[in-house]
């Protein structure tokens, strides 16, 4: 029963790290733009051939 009085105050700590991190991540504006990172991992190497080929 001891147990409960050590995991309760844990559990209540990651809670507020997870709620601190979301906060964070929404303030430094991470979810703004959830399309763009995905559109310059697979067209990355078009832009830097195409910058190439125009020196």
């Amino acid at each position: 029963m001891s147990i409960i009085y050590i995991l309760i105050p844990i559990a209540i700590l990651f809670v507020l790290i997870a709620i601190g991190v979301f906060f964070w991540a929404v303030r430094s504006e991470q979810f703004s733009d959830l399309n763009k990172q995905g559109h310059s991992i697979l067209f990355e190497d078009d832009k830097e051939k195409h910058n190439k080929s125009n020196d």
